[in-house]
């Protein structure tokens, strides 16, 4: 298969022909088919949807295309961030059919599956305009990388090429075309090329009848039928069955160049075609928002709407009004406002937008009703947020109640991790109302939160908050990052050094906590403690048990230290703006035809190295940074950093391994040197993370139909103590469930079972389901999850005629833009 992923799929230690288009060689990719076709369509796009405006690209980097695209329109830093999540969110998908659909011949047109095949693509194709239609991106971006893969591998696995076709074969995406003059499964396809390396093996009556196959591939059995062309390769067991050799182009060969070329070619323009079809049916606004095109900053707000909170939805509205009315026209203005409600009984529902005057509109109609206990639904409101709102958003939670629904606890950790969002906490008085529960819910769970996300716990008094929300002012904006966080269980001394880079603006320093002194000091020597309200360093505020302390604009570049004196637990943070910046996953690797490497999605696995991805982003693209360190440091515990070692993948590519994993909460820190000013920089991620001995394998491999049951097979093992474990399943759509309550594990062995999930017959059509599966021991030492997008998705099935109509409407409007655009750029 067009191999996985470029720079993610890195070449293990095999043999050289096992390796799948290797990295740095000639052989064209998955990844480098689908970001050249990417960003070719994004800047076609953007180019049109600036209407005049200069759109000049310095070079062919994200980061360039970003500006290019966002620049003209609004000034200020412009971040790339959302673009190279959003393409991750592609490639991985698009490499992981070759870990989970390794031996299924439709999902690499294998075999000769090719009506499955394409049932695989057009059925995507549904599910993707469906979800950004709900405007449920990142199912669509995963949905999208998937059937990229399987279309990919048409124009490699096939004889289309060999045919002497030069043009994608648009039958592929339009279900109601024919697939015509398929070789049926008695037909002989291949001559025997005992070499297993011969040019072109197919057979010359089928090169001209034009008869259409594909290789059989047998990863764990060489049948096949008699006289079919194999796959080929040292992992296809059929290649070695008479008609021997393979049809396959994957690898860029001598014997083969001129196929591959080809094939690359093909495929490239019929991924184009794809996402012309896409874009078409959705337009270009919400194309680019697939894309992540868009200003980095959402503004998220999960607000307590009891009879209490009558001040605080106040405040909410006020901050609201102030970041829409004072960052309108600059890249720090929110491209999404999301807004989720929560009562008792009732939470949500989730109001999302990107029209300024309608979030305005929306928080205006919040009132202040009900209430009289102290527990309210605030886990199951930040739930929606965190699985409605963009990857790494800034979530801010407003409550003076502890959490009624505290057995969510664990699947909001598992959100935070998977989504590595960050939320903050801003809770009000100690609430006087009556307590209907003994359970142990606090205001202590909400400060496990936000220390597992890098958020902040704010404790004020009503009249306090204005003053504390600040802090929103802050952190919503464009190219926000972390430069250092750190926390302390108990009272201490102790000195925290940092440094600062010429790139960064707005620096803030915040410490969450009570009965604290601290100083702080610049790299000239300086000093300022939090005495001085007003000093050479920056303006101190304090309210409640936040500090924050803002640099003055000036702050000079290099190493600072605060020292901080406290008798109770405190949380330090300092952020700024930059475009230097990182994105990470941890990773594990797969072998198979296509070996390469996976994103985990829960806690990585104990006793092993860890592995992750990191994609380092600079201010004029990852040419200008140079990596030095990056390590994992606890947040909690003593100022060290593990040691690792890092490879250069290219484009900003790195593959970082830590051999000594920390025991304990940790957090990854990257230190280089931005080239554009000659100056040190670090940077910190904010989720913390830690390591498992439990792992959850699940798949999800198709759609969910409304009103149907959707079953989902899934597997728990332990590299830890056997015994019987607790099995938890929660998702955000509250559909019902059946799974087991636990499974009895034995160490080292998988133990299997099923979730079922029900979802309503009156679901909308693009409903995604985000399903949160977690596994715990007895004693409740050791756990894991794995989280699951499912979309929900109505079957269309209309009339032969319907389907040639429609079918035939949507090439000619392709083909008339198609000109139409074509005479428009060539004309004088």
């Amino acid at each position: 298969m067009f191999s996985m992923l470029g720079v993610f799929l890195l070449a293990l230690n095999l043999p050289s022909s096992t390796k799948a288009f290797s990295n740095y060689g000639s052989s064209a990719t998955h990844m480098s088919i689908t970001r050249d076709v990417i960003m070719q369509k994004v800047a076609e796009v953007c180019r049109e949807e600036l209407d005049g405006l200069e759109f000049n690209p310095r070079d062919s980097s994200p980061e360039e295309l970003v500006q290019a695209c966002l620049g003209p329109k609004a000034k200020g830093e412009v971040s790339s961030v959302l673009f190279h999540k959003a393409l991750r969110e592609i490639y991985y998908p698009n490499g992981l059919v070759d870990r989970d659909f390794a031996n299924s011949a439709p999902h690499h047109f294998n075999s000769e599956a090719f009506s499955e095949g394409r049932s695989l693509i057009t059925q995507g194709m549904v599910a993707i305009k469906a979800n950004i239609r709900e405007e449920n991106f990142k199912a669509a971006r995963e949905t999208l990388g998937r059937i990229l893969h399987t279309l990919q591998d048409f124009y490699s696995h096939s004889n289309w090429v060999e045919l002497g076709y030069t043009e994608p074969y648009i039958n592929l995406i339009h279900p109601s075309l024919p697939l015509e003059n398929l070789a049926d499964v008695n037909t002989a396809t291949c001559n025997d090329c005992s070499s297993g390396t011969c040019p072109n093996p197919v057979l010359p009556n089928i090169l001209k009848e034009k008869k259409l196959t594909s290789g059989y591939m047998g990863i764990h059995s060489s049948a096949k039928p008699n006289g079919k062309c194999s796959h080929g390769g040292p992992t296809d067991m059929t290649s070695s069955v008479i008609p021997r050799g393979g049809i396959s182009k994957d690898e860029r060969r001598s014997d083969n160049s001129n196929l591959h070329d080809a094939a690359v070619k093909a495929a490239t323009a019929a991924s184009s075609q794809l996402l012309e079809d896409i874009r078409l049916a959705v337009g270009d606004s919400d194309f680019l928002r697939m894309m992540g095109i868009a200003r980095a900053s959402v503004l998220c707000f999960v607000i307590d709407t009891t009879g209490s909170m009558s001040d605080d939805i106040d405040e909410a509205r006020s901050v609201v009004y102030k970041i829409i009315d004072s960052k309108k026209g600059t890249q720090d203005e929110p491209s999404e406002y999301i807004l989720v409600p929560f009562n008792d009984p009732s939470f949500g529902p989730m109001i999302r937008t990107t029209d300024p005057e309608k979030m305005k509109a929306e928080i205006s109609k919040l009132t202040a009703t009900g209430g009289g206990d102290i527990p309210e639904m605030c886990l199951s409101g930040l739930q929606l947020a965190l699985t409605g709102a963009p990857s790494s958003s800034q979530i801010y939670v407003f409550t003076d109640a502890t959490a009624k629904d505290i057995a969510l606890k664990d699947t909001i950790v598992a959100l935070i991790r998977s989504t590595k969002s960050t939320v903050s906490f801003f809770m009000t008085g100690t609430s006087s109302r009556r307590r209907r529960s003994l359970r142990a819910a606090s205001f202590e769970d909400y400060k496990d939160l936000a220390l597992a996300s890098g958020g902040q716990a704010i404790q004020v008094s009503k009249a306090q908050l204005p003053q504390a929300t600040d802090i929103i002012l802050d952190t919503s904006t464009s190219a926000l990052v972390t430069v250092l966080q750190r926390a302390r269980t108990a009272g201490t001394e102790e000195t925290f050094p940092f440094t600062l880079d010429e790139s960064l603006q707005n620096v803030t320093i915040y410490i969450t906590g009570t009965s604290v002194t601290f100083t702080l000091t610049n790299p000239a020597g300086l000093n300022q403690n939090q005495g001085v309200v007003s000093g050479e360093l920056g303006t101190i505020q304090t309210v409640g048990n936040l500090w924050r302390i803002h640099l003055n604009p000036d702050k000079q570049a290099g190493k600072w230290m605060i020292n901080i004196k406290s008798t109770q637990a405190f949380t330090l943070k300092v952020t700024g703006q930059s475009t230097v910046t990182f994105i990470y996953d941890f990773v594990e690797s797969f072998s198979g035809p296509h070996p390469g490497y996976a994103p985990l999605s829960g806690r990585p696995p104990a006793g092993r190295p860890a592995t992750m991805m990191l994609s380092v982003i600079g201010r004029s693209g990852p040419s200008s940074v140079t990596v030095k360190e990056v390590g994992l440091v606890l947040v909690s515990g003593p100022e060290s950093t593990t040691n690792s070692t890092i490879e250069d993948m290219g484009s900003g590519e790195i593959l970082v391994t830590v051999d000594a994993v920390p025991e304990g909460e940790f957090v990854i820190i990257l230190k280089g040197t931005d080239k554009v000013s000659n100056s040190d920089f670090q940077r910190q991620s904010t989720t913390q993370m830690s390591v498992s001995n439990v792992l959850i394998q699940a798949v999800v491999d198709s759609s969910v139909e409304p009103g149907k049951d959707f079953t989902l097979p899934f597997s728990v093992t332990t590299q830890g103590a056997g015994g019987v474990y607790t099995i938890n399943a929660k998702n955000d759509r509250n559909f019902p469930m059946t799974f087991p309550n636990s499974l009895t594990l034995a160490t080292g062995q998988y133990t299997n079972d099923t979730l079922t999930v029900q979802p309503p017959a009156d679901t909308e059509s693009g409903t995604d389901i985000t399903l949160t599966i977690d596994a715990k021991s007895s004693s409740g030492a050791d756990s894991n999850y794995v989280v699951l997008r499912m979309s929900v998705v109505t079957k269309v099935t209309l009339s032969s005629k319907q389907l040639v109509f429609k079918t035939l409407s949507q090439i000619h409007r392709f083909l008339f833009l198609f000109r139409y655009k074509k005479s428009f750029r060539t004309s004088p």
